[in-house]
């Protein structure tokens, strides 16, 4: 039976209060004069649906630590937009990243109606009732994820 005094497994660190879910996972290649060298690239949102939500991307040359990096990133990166009382946003706003554009809306009483990265970064920010529409054709998921987080900055 271990005490509170105990070494055991788990004493080192608390649980983190933020929610976190990746959107991407990339093996990178270098090629150099022994052979090929991988890498890992990942992306995360991370959020602790209270309204608070960020996006972070990590590289290292496994999984684990590319994972650590991109929360550790994603943390950093944090926002906290203007909501309602109820979880929503109080007016429409659109943005622009790279090549990825999307407009969001409130939709009072309609749950989230959003697609692709947005669903990821609306849920873990704890926002219930919006719309969002992505007007590019844009199908990149970190591109997406960080125009849905350009698009929340807006909000006054």
């Amino acid at each position: 039976m271990a005490n509170k005094f105990s070494k055991g497994r788990g004493s080192g660190r608390e649980k983190s209060e933020y929610d976190q879910k990746i959107i991407d996972i990339r093996r990178v290649t270098r090629v150099t004069k022994g052979g090929k060298r991988f890498n890992f690239r990942v992306t995360i949102v991370a959020g602790n649906r209270k309204g608070e939500v960020g996006v972070g991307m990590g590289k290292a040359s496994d999984t684990a630590g590319a994972i650590e990096k991109a929360f550790r990133n994603a943390r950093k990166n944090l926002i906290k937009p203007k909501l309602t009382k109820d979880f929503s946003i109080p007016h429409e706003s659109e943005a622009k990243f790279g090549s990825s554009s999307v407009i969001i809306k409130p939709a009072k009483g309609r749950g989230l109606i959003v697609g692709s990265s947005a669903r990821t970064v609306f849920d873990l920010a704890g926002i219930k009732d919006i719309n969002a529409k992505y007007l590019s054709r844009s199908k990149n998921k970190v591109n997406n994820a960080k125009v849905t987080i350009e698009a929340l900055k807006k909000i006054r």
